[in-house]
C-alpha cells in the first residue's frame, strides 16, 4: 500500500508540475487574438510581445470591457482618440467592440505616444494617464530631471500599470519568440 502511495503521489506532482503551472500560466498571461496582434504589430512596428502585454494589463482579454471612463475593448481605447485616430488614417466607419479594429486602433496610438516620448515607458504612461499628463511631468522638476525621462510617477495608478505591463512583457516575450 505504500508503493502504490507513493508512485501515486509522485505521479501527481509530475503532472502538476507539467501541466498545472502551464493552466495557472494560461489563466494569468493569456494568449488570445494572435492574428490580430501580428496584424497590427506588422501595420504599426510595435513588438507583439508590447501590444499583447497592453491588453493584459487593460481588460484581461476581454473584448466587451468598459471602462468607468469609457474606455472600450481589448485596449481599452476611447472614443475621442479613436475619433481621431480614425480620422488621421482615413479609415471611415470603425467598431472598437471588434477585436481586430480595437487592437489595430490601439497599436497605432501607442505608437504614435512613442513615436512623440522616444521611450516605450513614457509613452505607456501616456497610454494609461494621458499625453497632456505625462507631458506635464516631463516640465516638472519634482519628476523629471532632463525633460526627457520620468524618474518619478505621481499617479500610483501608473506606476503599478508600469509593474504589470513590465511582468506581462516579460513572459510574453519569453512566449512568442
Amino acid at each position: 500500500m505504500k508503493w502504490f502511495f507513493a508512485i501515486f503521489l509522485t505521479f501527481s506532482i509530475v503532472f502538476l508540475t507539467i501541466f498545472g503551472i502551464n493552466c495557472v500560466y494560461g489563466t494569468i498571461f493569456p494568449l488570445k487574438y494572435t492574428e490580430e496582434v501580428e496584424f497590427a504589430s506588422d501595420k504599426t512596428g510595435l513588438d507583439s510581445a508590447t501590444i499583447l502585454s497592453v491588453i493584459n494589463v487593460e481588460s484581461h482579454f476581454n473584448k466587451n470591457a468598459i471602462s468607468p471612463k469609457g474606455a472600450v475593448g481589448l485596449m481599452q481605447v476611447l472614443p475621442t482618440t479613436a475619433d481621431e485616430i480614425v480620422k488621421n488614417l482615413n479609415l471611415g466607419d470603425y467598431d472598437l467592440e471588434n477585436p481586430q479594429t480595437n487592437i489595430y486602433i490601439g497599436s497605432v496610438y501607442l505608437a504614435q505616444l512613442l513615436n512623440k516620448f522616444k521611450d516605450l515607458k513614457i509613452a505607456l504612461c501616456a497610454y494609461n494617464a494621458g499625453p497632456a499628463n505625462v507631458k506635464s511631468w516631463l516640465s516638472d522638476e519634482k519628476y523629471s530631471s532632463d525633460g526627457t525621462t520620468l524618474e518619478k510617477i505621481p499617479f500610483a495608478e501608473t506606476e503599478n500599470y508600469l509593474q504589470k505591463f513590465q511582468k506581462n512583457f516579460k513572459y510574453y516575450s519569453q512566449k512568442i519568440k
